[in-house]
């Protein structure tokens, strides 16, 4: 038994070790790839889980058609300073560039503006009537104006009351080419202007000539500065029977620019003086919503007649 053992074999096992193939660093990239894709959608379940629902809306309204203000045109968020329809900071601004509460308080204003001027143009009407029946009986029944009845005109128009104080061929309101009153004009002036002392809207004031040429006595003076003198010339007499001077809007000098007879430039009828007491919305017209109140008026000329030839 023991010779046996010592002649068996003894057998050794050698293991060959080979090196495992290179794998390389793709995992990694696709490993960074997915945890930043799962804290971008952390981040989106917070934000979606802290932003208001007006917001959310106004998200969803953008995502739904993108390039709708791009491609078609239009109001949206192609106009505006973000990509959000409406724009701004307020990101519940998804119709047109307004919230929905501002267009409210856009209609409800415009109503009110409507009804406002409604309620003024009535009142207007009202004063503008009594005005009107308060100098014509003041004509009637006053002997040196209804002697010259026939050269002042009443008449309501689109402005408001117009009262227009017209030549005659045989009896001038003023010295000729001059802004010297005559004295019956200075009555007319006078009354009318006591009959205005209580008037409550705006007046406008202007001087007409007819369309003949001024004479060439002094350089530069022509039909323009005759008007424009004459129209002051009769705001100081209406200043002084009793119009308020501060509910003056304007006073203009118009030459011939607004005959009264296109058709007849030189007749008479067209030097005259307009005194118009203004309706708000004509004065809005006119001078503007922020209109001065204090009248520019042209250098004092009331006792300085022009030399020259004159047609007027």
């Amino acid at each position: 038994m023991a010779t046996e053992k010592k002649l068996q074999p003894i057998i050794i096992k050698r293991v060959k070790k080979a090196a495992h193939g290179a794998h390389g660093g793709a995992w990694k990239i696709a490993y960074a790839d997915f945890m930043t894709a799962m804290m971008a959608f952390f981040l989106l379940m917070w934000l979606l889980g802290s932003t208001a629902k007006g917001d959310l809306q106004g998200i969803a309204a953008y995502f739904n058609s993108p390039l709708k203000v791009s491609m078609a045109g239009g109001d949206g968020s192609g106009n505006s300073s973000s990509i959000i329809p409406g724009g701004g900071n307020d990101l519940a601004k998804v119709h047109g560039q307004i919230r929905r509460s501002d267009a409210d308080e856009n209609n409800d204003r415009r109503k009110m503006d409507s009804t406002s001027r409604q309620i003024r143009a009535q009142q207007d009407a009202q004063r503008i009537k009594s005005l009107r029946a308060k100098i014509d009986a003041m004509i009637s029944s006053n002997a040196t104006l209804n002697e010259y009845k026939s050269q002042i005109r009443i008449d309501v128009t689109p402005d408001g009351l117009q009262i227009q104080i017209v030549d005659e061929q045989n009896r001038p309101m003023f010295d000729i080419g001059s802004a010297i009153l005559k004295p019956y004009m200075r009555d007319i002036l006078r009354e009318v202007g006591t009959a205005m002392g209580g008037v409550e809207n705006r007046i406008s004031l202007a001087g007409h000539t007819d369309a003949a040429p001024y004479g060439n006595g002094q350089r530069g003076y022509s039909n323009w500065e005759l008007s424009s003198d004459r129209a002051n010339a009769s705001r100081r007499e209406l200043v002084s029977s009793g119009m308020p001077d501060d509910k003056l809007a304007r006073v203009v000098g118009l030459a011939a620019s607004d005959l009264l007879y296109p058709d007849q430039p030189r007749a008479p009828q067209n030097r005259r003086i307009t005194i118009t007491v203004l309706t708000h919305e004509a004065e809005e017209r006119l001078l503007g919503k922020h209109a001065v109140k204090e009248p520019i008026e042209p250098a004092d000329k009331q006792d300085n007649p022009v030399p020259g030839t004159p047609s007027l």
